[in-house]
């Protein structure tokens, strides 16, 4: 079929921005977050930055269950490894590294550590696939929040009391407003995507895909099981531990309650809804689980002008939108909602020559 947007060279047709609508799309994105967050309130502020926290988790399970097809419902776990190691670092390491660079130090290790974490959980996917690794991924999610929470620990953790995390001083530029937060958290949910975007492109992760699609084919092909489904768990515990010391940079107080079940389902219902194994899903998916709760409060707080009686029912009406949501998305759209938009962007690009 003729196409509207044609490519004479192998490098054009290679680019990650290939066609003329993405390009305006990520430079349209870029000038729109500039001019956000020059000109946003804060409450916009603070919105934008959970989306973009929860964004850079999301990408990290994408790469488990979009290109790697392995499910797990305890990644939270991997959040709340990256939020605590982060200020553990830094409570420990406070007299020895300065405040100035102390963030590029402490952020690496929090990543490190939930990405060697993230390999000792992704052990029984040796074994086991589909709902029995879901439910080993949930004991790991358990495992780490019962461990945070014990009196054993407490010293380090804070137990049930939690911790309190300094602003990131970046060579003396002290983050301590949501609006610089901001800024750094729309720059890292930038760089998450790039390099999501580039991994399936490379060997690993095209070997994701193949596991993904037919694991033993993989197999006979030469791919390594045991390799690459380790490495999928460390590369995905890894960006949700990048997600984690933000998180904590963020909000400043962590307590384990913020690393409970309830987060790991976000977490996998803005895949859904958004897009597996899609770039651009995670995006879409984090815009509405954030926004939905987010609308519930606004609408039902205006027709009702009970802000105490709203507080008692957002919870069960933010779980049924939830739900319904997912069970929409599963049965009518089941590649989410990046898939009605490439339909769409496809239609544009194919027009005036061809419609539909």
């Amino acid at each position: 079929m003729i196409n509207a947007n044609l490519k004479s060279t192998y490098a054009a047709d290679e680019r990650v921005l290939n066609n003329r609508y993405k390009q305006m799309f990520v430079y349209g994105m870029a000038l729109l977050l500039a001019v956000f967050g020059a000109f946003a309130n804060d409450y916009l502020i603070l919105i934008a930055c959970k989306m973009g926290l929860l964004l850079i988790a999301v990408v990290g399970i994408n790469v488990l269950t979009g290109y790697t097809g392995l499910v797990s419902l305890g990644h939270a776990a991997f959040v709340a490894i990256g939020a605590y190691s982060v200020t553990i670092f830094q409570n420990v390491t406070a007299g020895f590294i300065p405040d100035p660079v102390m963030i590029f130090f402490a952020v690496p290790f929090a990543v490190f550590l939930a990405a060697f974490i993230g390999v000792i959980v992704g052990l029984p996917s040796l074994r086991v696939k589909g709902l029995y690794l879901a439910v080993a991924t949930l004991a790991a999610n358990f495992i780490v929040i019962f461990l945070i929470e014990q009196d054993l620990f407490a010293p380090w953790t804070g137990g049930m009391v939690g911790l309190t995390t300094n602003a990131p001083n970046i060579f003396g530029w002290i983050l301590d407003s949501k609006r610089e937060m901001f800024g750094l958290i729309a720059l890292v949910g930038f760089v998450t995507l790039l390099m999501a975007q580039n991994l399936i492109r490379t060997r690993i992760g095209r070997a994701f895909i193949a596991i993904r699609d037919r694991d033993y084919s993989a197999e006979i092909l030469g791919i390594s099981l045991l390799k690459y489904k380790l490495m999928s768990f460390s590369i995905s515990a890894a960006f949700c531990g990048l997600s984690g010391a933000l998180f904590a940079y963020f909000y400043a107080r962590i307590l384990p309650e913020q690393f409970e079940l309830d987060l790991s389902l976000e977490l996998v219902a803005a895949l859904i809804v958004g897009g597996m194994g899609r770039t651009m899903g995670p995006v879409f998916g984090v815009i509405i689980i954030v926004m939905v709760p987010e609308v519930i409060k606004i609408t039902f707080g205006a027709l009702t002008g009970d802000a105490a009686g709203m507080a008692q029912l957002r919870a069960p009406l933010q779980e049924i939108a939830f739900g319904a949501l997912l069970v929409f998305f599963l049965l009518k759209e089941p590649l989410g909602i990046n898939q009605i938009v490439d339909r769409m962007l496809r239609a544009a690009n194919r027009w005036p020559f061809a419609r539909g």
